[in-house]
């Protein structure tokens, strides 16, 4: 569905040149971006598209029919929120919209700048109004580093519409944006970009003389092209950033030994390139919350091989282990529980040799109780049970402890009826007496119901049977007080 339209803002034709290019504001300045980067930019930055038929990836937004191309031939640009990870496209995305309508475009980092600066740009976009119908499209990169107060700041001017808001997040915008202004902006929800996607550009940085390294007259393995792709995991920024050192250690190595052969870009230059791989992960974001999902859910559906894989993706991503140790002994109660007592010592004991071990041997003992507690029988019934006693207290109160199970150490609190009628359990030689052991208004009340997995089918035996012969026993004593 296509976001409503904000007034003012058409489409027109633009060539390429530094008239055309939209303005970027750092702080109080506004500043004029060239059409072409220098040559001493980063790759990254010279090979960022200018029209979205250049745009590699994100089809299901760019694609024929699909959204972001209908904003433009629709001439209308709505607020949106641009929600992806790095190297994905977001502030590319947003210059291209800002090429393809007449808009004066504002770059604004949430990093560098705060309040005064926003309101520095909502006088020039009043004076610009002014003076002409021109709207003002504000591009905030890293938006959920604002606070709530800093984004107070600019909603009530994007609700005028004096302001048309273009956010960028790697962050979930549902606990980072505040709601009013999050129900006036469109999220769009941008993946990480395929090798194959990764694959194309590279090619491309390779063969353009203008922008990229076409000058050079490298070549490029293939071998190479698809380690470099999957390498950068996602990250198109990643992936031109590897690709300029490896062209580079090529050309070094090429004066060096004067060798037409090391104009191509090996697989081996690839690999010194990238030393070691960094994933994808932020330890206090979205990405973690979705991986130690994927780690709970694995351990919780008995699939070992998925539990250890996510949950050596965390420790290569710089998780803090001991979280994870954490999170599997809150696992050990809350789906394994009585099903398998033990699942609770394996969990602990893990946490203490990570402790005492640390990385990289503690690592082992992680892994090691992940795979257990992912064979182990697995029951929620504590969890369960916990549950509807919560909820019993919400509803009911502080109920008073029934008279014969309190304590009753003095003559006083024996005469006001403590601890009268109590049955010890120990005179009986099944070590089971016939009496209510929670308030009256909760007589009967069930609340733990062990399954029939593990050692809860244990429990679940025993607690049927201590049922029957107390059962039995009150139908004995009801027959005895009715003869008499």
């Amino acid at each position: 569905m296509v976001a409503a339209a904000l007034p003012g803002l058409t489409a027109r034709s633009r060539n390429e040149g530094a008239k055309d290019a939209p303005a970027f504001l750092s702080g109080a300045h506004s500043l004029s971006m060239p059409a072409r980067t220098q040559r001493h930019s980063p790759l990254a930055e010279r090979m960022r598209p200018r029209r979205l038929d250049d745009f590699v990836g994100q089809q299901h937004l760019v694609g024929e029919g699909k959204f972001l191309r209908q904003l433009i031939e629709g001439n209308a640009i709505p607020s949106l929120i641009f929600w992806g990870p790095p190297g994905s496209g977001k502030t590319t995305l947003a210059t291209i919209l800002a090429h393809a309508v007449s808009a004066h475009f504002v770059f604004f980092s949430a990093v560098l700048s705060g309040v005064r600066e926003i309101r520095q740009i909502v006088e020039q976009a009043k004076e610009l109004q002014g003076r002409s119908t021109q709207p003002t499209i504000l591009f905030v990169d890293e938006i959920h580093r604002f606070n709530k107060g800093q984004q107070d700041a600019f909603l009530p001017h994007v609700e005028s519409g004096l302001l048309t808001l273009i956010g960028a997040t790697t962050e979930n915008p549902s606990f980072e944006i505040i709601a009013p202004l999050l129900s006036r902006c469109q999220v769009l929800l941008l993946d990480p970009l395929q090798p194959e996607d990764i694959a194309q550009v590279i090619r491309r940085a390779l063969a353009d003389e203008a922008d990229g390294l076409g000058q050079d007259c490298l070549a490029i393995e293939e071998e190479a092209v698809l380690l470099l792709a999957a390498a950068a995991d996602g990250d198109c920024r990643r992936a031109l950033n590897y690709l300029e050192t490896a062209a580079k250690l090529t050309l070094d190595a090429r004066r060096a030994e004067a060798s037409e052969a090391s104009r191509t870009i090996t697989e081996a230059c690839v690999r010194e390139t990238l030393q070691q791989k960094t994933l994808r992960y932020d330890a206090a974001g979205e990405e973690h919350y979705n991986l130690i999902s994927a780690l709970h859910k694995s351990l919780r559906d008995s699939d070992p091989d998925a539990a250890m894989y996510w949950l050596a993706r965390m420790l290569a991503g710089g998780e803090d282990p001991l979280y994870l140790a954490r999170r599997m002994i809150r696992f050990a109660t809350e789906d394994i529980g009585n099903a398998d007592p033990q699942a609770l010592r394996v969990a602990i004991d893990c946490r203490d040799a990570y402790h005492m071990l640390g990385s990289p041997e503690g690592d082992l003992a992680l892994i090691q109780a992940a795979a257990y507690l992912a064979t182990a029988p697995k029951s929620n019934a504590l969890y369960a049970g916990f549950a509807k006693v919560r909820a019993d207290i919400q509803r009911t109160g502080s109920l008073p402890v029934p008279l014969h199970l309190r304590n009753a150490p003095t003559a006083l609190m024996k005469g006001f009826g403590y601890g009268r009628g109590y049955q010890y359990a120990h005179d009986d030689r099944d070590a089971l007496v016939v009496q209510e052991h929670l308030p009256p208004e909760l007589a009967g009340a069930v609340y733990y119901e062990p399954t029939n997995r593990g050692y809860e089918a244990v429990i679940k035996d025993r607690l049927t049977k201590w049922k029957q012969i107390l059962k039995q026993r009150a139908q004995h004593h009801a027959r005895t007080k009715d003869g008499e």
